[in-house]
């Protein structure tokens, strides 16, 4: 991976994090097109970069996140977190294998798509309209739902967030920023978890050319989605999921016509 390569990764990662179309889905598709090829470095670079997204949440909301009077709020991100955590450690091989398979992730990609067509029209009349409402138990089926996302690449984490946000009769905005809390726990974990792997197993990765794509790639996806979170929240609010549902059915189909022409191979 050059450098010019890991910051057309981290654009689309950055664009892609909080939008419901899958950054994974994205990362995995854009590497064979512009030349990238998998390795040890570059599946810690798609972990790292998508924690240095996430840390936007962070910023853009630093009064929800640093205000320790309310305990409750870390309590239910750990909560919500605990389901992953247990899928990720039972499943790893199945996920390792999922994530290399690149018809599997258009093919969820297109599910996905057709399921968020549908998302409107299912859930019409939502109860919670702040973070504060949202209980222990609203917290920890969500974190169920994240659980897809880990089992199936391509669904995308903050589908299967917000989708389970919905489910629990939270509001589109409240779904969706509920989502981008959950996100940096979960991102941080796998980052940590990542890096501890990669160290044991591969540790002739950290050289200094690779630190550097690491920091220039987190610094633009931290830039970029800044931006896209803005953008995702104001045009969830007016037009909701639609849109997306089409743009999942579109790209995996593509990449699929892509695969089967042989531009792109498994």
């Amino acid at each position: 991976m050059s450098l010019i390569q890991s910051i057309v990764i981290a654009i689309i990662e950055g664009i892609t994090e909080f939008l419901p179309i899958s950054s994974t889905a994205h990362m995995k598709f854009a590497n064979p097109l512009i030349g990238v090829h998998a390795n040890a470095f570059t599946d810690l670079y798609e972990i790292v970069i998508q924690l240095a997204a996430i840390l936007a949440v962070v910023v853009l909301y630093h009064k929800q996140f640093f205000d320790f009077k309310k305990i409750g709020f870390y309590f239910k991100l750990v909560i919500a977190l605990i389901p992953a955590i247990i899928a990720g450690v039972l499943l790893k091989k199945h996920i390792d294998a999922m994530l290399g398979n690149l018809g599997f992730i258009a093919v969820i990609m297109i599910v996905g798509g057709i399921i968020l067509l549908f998302i409107d029209r299912l859930f019409t009349k939502p109860v919670i309209r702040t973070q504060d409402a949202v209980t222990n138990k609203n917290a920890f089926l969500i974190g169920c739902y994240q659980v897809l996302s880990v089992l199936f690449p391509g669904l995308s984490r903050s589908a299967a967030t917000i989708i389970g946000g919905l489910q629990q009769k939270l509001d589109r905005r409240t779904a969706a920023e509920f989502s981008f809390f959950l996100a940096v726990p979960t991102m941080m974990a796998a980052s940590v978890k990542s890096f501890y792997d990669v160290h044991k197993a591969n540790p002739e990765v950290f050289v200094r050319d690779n630190m550097l794509m690491l920091v220039v790639g987190s610094i633009v996806a931290f830039l970029v989605a800044l931006l896209a979170i803005r953008f995702f929240i104001t045009y969830l609010q007016r037009h909701g999921f639609k849109l997306f549902g089409y743009y999942r059915i579109l790209a995996g189909s593509l990449i699929l016509f892509l695969m089967w022409i042989g531009v792109i191979h498994q």
